[in-house]
């Protein structure tokens, strides 16, 4: 496994960029103030161009005026030397909280009133929606 992932091929040049794209955030997370550092996430380098990506736009406005700093950081990293420029992203990094469910409830007289709706219904499919709604009341 380890030559799978160390190797020449397209899998390892994958791990040595992942890698490299780790030590750099790391690095920059060490340097900058810990409220801004907790937000900052890199995204990939492409083209000289690394993807800093950040959950928020205020974020993102204090990032770009941290660039030359950023950039003469990354500088002193190895192979990091060719960056000469960011591509700035605002994305929810991490997911947002699932909203509370609500559950609704079906008095048992509205459950009546459609039972005897879904008795005199005469289209099978609309019965058995009635039906299977009725079926959810309180007992």
């Amino acid at each position: 496994m380890s030559r799978l992932l160390e190797g020449r091929g397209e899998l390892g040049t994958l791990m040595r960029m992942a890698r490299l794209i780790e030590r750099a955030q790391q690095h920059l997370r060490d340097h900058l103030p810990t409220e801004l550092a907790d937000h900052l996430f890199v995204g990939g380098f492409h083209d000289g161009r690394l993807t800093i990506i950040t959950d928020r736009a205020v974020w993102l406005t204090r990032l770009r005026y941290e660039q030359a700093r950023l950039l003469s950081l990354l500088h002193e990293l190895p192979g990091f030397e060719a960056v000469n420029g960011f591509d700035f992203k605002v994305r929810p990094v991490r997911p947002p909280k699932a909203p509370l469910r609500q559950t609704r409830r079906l008095p048992a007289r509205a459950a009546d009133e459609l039972s005897s709706c879904a008795a005199d219904v005469e289209d099978p499919r609309l019965r058995r929606a009635l039906e299977r709604l009725a079926s959810h009341a309180e007992t």
